[in-house]
């Protein structure tokens, strides 16, 4: 008997994914990445079981890059995602961090690099991590990076405990001085609202650098911090007020026209395409769905010079972070 057919519209199928790969590592990477500081309630609470499902509707549309650190949520993340894995962790690569452990606890010396990964990797329920990060790097002196992490971060990659290994931060200038001193060969840098309509500096310098060295770069918060929503930023952002003010303009201009500026900030960061993977937070199946409609069109180049304008005098105006030696 043949079951007739419906004349209901179907769903429109999702953008195919791409994928770029993670330095030399043979390892293909999404270029939308599942930032899983949410899933810590980094942003607000998180249902555990809707980050679950997140996780693995995420797997299902193609991200397969998923980044954490046993700072977001003091470890919660980090066991959230764990817990999600169970029974996906062959499909993923796994990227977590160690260094930075609470708002002002940091701690970069070679025996805690080394004890903080196994710790991450019991909560991940894994053996092994595919890139390993030091995290928030500006917050501590270089010789400490140079004498203890970075051989600590070279020692773990030997032996198999991840296959990657890589720093972030905010700075631009001080990653990248960072890459060129390093005692060891760096897979990976990621820093985070660098590639924004307010502050694209990430171009400039760090990323024609890395890319001709054929090192990872990675980008996160393509909403600046927040600022590029309908929201707004939270009360602890820490750009200058001209900053913020040409951020509400944006966002303003956008809704005028009918258009999500979460959506548009997304795409701007995706234009980049030598930017190996850009990290999202993301809570539930649904943020993951609206997220991927970043990938159905490029974002048009008529609006994106419109924003630039619109930023003004406040564009490209970061703000200071870590220690204030290590800032340009």
């Amino acid at each position: 008997m043949r079951v007739a057919a419906s004349s209901a519209p179907l769903p429109p199928l999702p953008p195919p994914m791409l994928y770029r790969p993670l330095a030399s590592t043979g390892l293909d990477v999404s270029v939308l990445g599942f930032g899983a500081a949410t899933l810590g309630n980094e942003y607000g609470p998180t249902d555990r079981a809707s980050g679950a499902r997140a996780v693995a509707h995420a797997l299902e549309r193609g991200i397969n890059f998923f980044d954490v650190s046993p700072y977001y949520g003091r470890t919660l993340a980090e066991e959230r995602l764990g817990e999600a894995l169970v029974g996906l962790r062959e499909r993923v690569v796994l990227a977590t961090k160690c260094g930075r452990y609470d708002v002002a606890t940091f701690d970069f010396r070679a025996e805690r690099v080394r004890r903080s990964l196994e710790e991450s990797l019991t909560r991940l329920r894994t053996d092994r991590v595919e890139l390993f990060q030091l995290h928030d790097v500006e917050f501590v002196e270089p010789s400490i990076l140079f004498e203890e992490a970075l051989p600590a971060l070279a020692e773990l990659k030997r032996a198999g405990k991840c296959r990657a290994i890589g720093i972030t931060g905010y700075p631009l200038g001080h990653l990248q001085r960072l890459l060129v001193h390093s005692p060891v060969p760096l897979d990976s840098v990621l820093s985070y609202a660098r590639a924004t309509p307010l502050c694209d500096d990430l171009g400039v310098s760090l990323l024609p650098f890395a890319h001709a060295r054929g090192i990872s770069v990675l980008n996160a918060s393509p909403l600046h911090m927040g600022a590029l929503t309908p929201q707004g930023p939270p009360p602890w952002h820490k750009a200058e007020a001209g900053v913020l003010a040409a951020a509400r303009r944006m966002v303003e201009l956008l809704a005028a026209r009918g258009l999500d500026a979460p959506m548009v900030a997304l795409r701007y960061a995706l234009a980049e395409t030598r930017i190996t993977s850009t990290f999202v937070g993301l809570s539930t199946a649904h943020e993951v769905d609206q997220n991927l409609r970043a990938l159905e069109q490029p974002l048009d180049a008529e609006l994106r010079e419109e924003l630039v304008k619109l930023a003004g005098a406040a564009r490209n105006r970061p703000w200071v972070e870590g220690l204030e030696e290590n800032n340009p």
